[in-house]
């Protein structure tokens, strides 16, 4: 049997810091390379940072930004498949929510976040459409943080083909900085994970894999967790704890 490797990043993104977000990229990418990653998955919004577009309305980006062609340029590279994301510019309304996909110097689609609710809803706009990617004969789609809220969007993949749902995230925590307890803010995005993707991933009979954002950027901390659950529902993989870093894991690639 074939096997993938995935590389899923626990990366700190700080706000509005998009060139300094793309050299820590590239460190992360030279550690994939080492590890003969297939796939290097990146959290939510990690090139532009989780920012509130009306207070950092310089780093919403288009699709023909210099940052998303020099890190199409990046995946070839490294020869590797890269998933990365950002704010995403719309002429007509909001910003979307947006992660892509490039490999070998060609960028393959974008996935919008389609779950925007509470506070997101009035600084971003939902997408609609949920595309499918393959890779050396794995088909996969793509999540965003509170899409794991609707198994619907899970369901609809698995309909589609896809053997293997990447959820990029970057779940804020709530309380005071300066008093934070990681460990808490680590365990409750676990539980989440756990709890939703796991069931997902058992009632599609597909793989669920997880990055999300770690660490503290200059007004928000976020918790970190890499995933890896079996299409029975258990966990394969998980990263260590809340502080930066990457998990690898292969999979079946067919």
């Amino acid at each position: 049997m074939k096997y993938l490797t995935l590389a899923l990043v626990q990366m700190r993104c700080q706000k509005a810091a998009i060139e300094d977000n793309i050299k820590e990229m590239r460190r992360y990418l030279d550690q994939a390379k080492g590890a003969k990653a297939d796939i290097v998955c990146f959290p939510e919004m990690n090139i532009t940072g989780y920012i509130d577009p009306r207070q950092h309305p310089e780093a919403v980006i288009s699709r023909d930004h210099p940052a998303i062609k020099e890190i199409n340029g990046l995946s070839r590279e490294y020869h590797t498949t890269i998933i990365a994301g950002f704010v995403e510019q719309n002429n007509a309304d909001k910003p979307f929510i947006t992660q892509f996909v490039a490999e070998g110097g060609s960028i393959k689609g974008y996935y919008r976040k389609k779950t925007v609710k509470e506070d997101e809803i009035k600084r971003f706009s939902p997408g609609e459409e949920q595309p499918i990617f393959a890779i050396k004969g794995l088909t996969y789609g793509l999540s965003i943080c509170a899409d794991l809220d609707d198994g619907n969007i899970f369901k609809e993949l698995a309909r589609q083909g896809a053997k293997m749902v990447i959820e990029c995230a970057a779940p804020g925590l709530y309380g005071d900085q300066k008093t934070r307890n990681w460990q808490e803010g680590y365990d409750w995005w676990r539980g989440e994970c756990f709890g939703k993707l796991g069931k997902y991933a058992a009632d599609n009979g597909i793989h669920i894999a997880v990055a999300t954002q770690a660490g503290r950027t200059t007004d928000e901390d976020f918790p970190g967790g890499g995933y890896l659950f079996s299409p029975d529902g258990r966990c394969l993989a998980q990263s260590a704890g809340w502080k930066e870093g990457m998990l690898t894991a292969k999979i079946p690639s067919g």
